[in-house]
């Protein structure tokens, strides 16, 4: 099994020092690239054991009133170098509440936590390779990583292919965001373009009447395009 290289620059540094905590984690020794078949048999099959109501609505997981901020709706198209759909393939996101806070134990930003919102959901992309899911649009937050260091407004994407062995992780981006400039994690990304490819697209096509706007996040897993991954 051969894939297209992905591109020099567009996946983040192992060791970025801007971003502190890479210095501790990050491996000094240059990734292996290991390239072997994966039975069929192993592929990701949809079903009811994968997915539950209201998995794509995040909106719907709280105690049972509306949650707080902005409605939003994503969909976006999961395609390999090819240009080719990747079906039937899982897709998870999770993100921070419209204040900028995740519901963590860990996450003891002062903003509140919202009891309708809980930011995890997840869906299975379709024959196109499309998924979609409605949300609100996360607030920035505060991380601690320097002097006046806040995250941009953000969601996490992990993303399987075709088995669960090639999880990936990345993140989108909302447009125009101030903090782009200022944030070590996206900075870790050398390219430019490839940068660029992690910010999400306002789209009046998807956007749902008086209800919410709509964003489009096209996610390419390898090649010359990809998606930067590993964030």
């Amino acid at each position: 099994m051969k894939f297209d290289p992905v591109e020099p620059g567009v996946w983040p540094e192992l060791v970025y020092p801007a971003y502190k905590s890479t210095v501790k984690r990050g491996p000094l020794q240059p990734n292996l690239r290991i390239e072997a078949p994966i039975p069929a048999s192993r592929n990701i099959q949809a079903g009811p054991h994968i997915l539950l109501p209201n998995d794509t609505d995040l909106t719907l997981h709280g105690k049972g009133g509306e949650p707080l901020g902005e409605k939003i709706v994503v969909t976006g198209r999961v395609t390999d170098e090819d240009g080719k759909p990747v079906r039937n393939s899982l897709v998870e996101v999770w993100q921070a509440n419209s204040a900028g806070r995740y519901w963590h134990s860990r996450d003891q930003h002062a903003a509140p936590l919202d009891p309708n919102f809980y930011g995890l959901g997840k869906m299975l992309t379709d024959d196109d390779g499309r998924y979609r899911f409605v949300s609100i649009k996360p607030g920035p937050y505060p991380w601690g990583n320097h002097d006046k260091a806040w995250r941009p407004a953000h969601i996490h994407f992990s993303l399987f292919g075709n088995v669960y062995a090639q999880r990936l992780v990345t993140q989108m981006y909302f447009p125009n965001d101030p903090l782009f400039d200022y944030d070590p994690i996206f900075q870790s990304i050398p390219d430019e373009a490839a940068r660029q490819r992690l910010i999400s697209k306002f789209s009046l096509e998807h956007t749902v009447g008086a209800e919410m706007l709509g964003y489009e996040f096209d996610i390419v897993l390898r090649g010359r395009d990809a998606t930067p991954m590993g964030l």
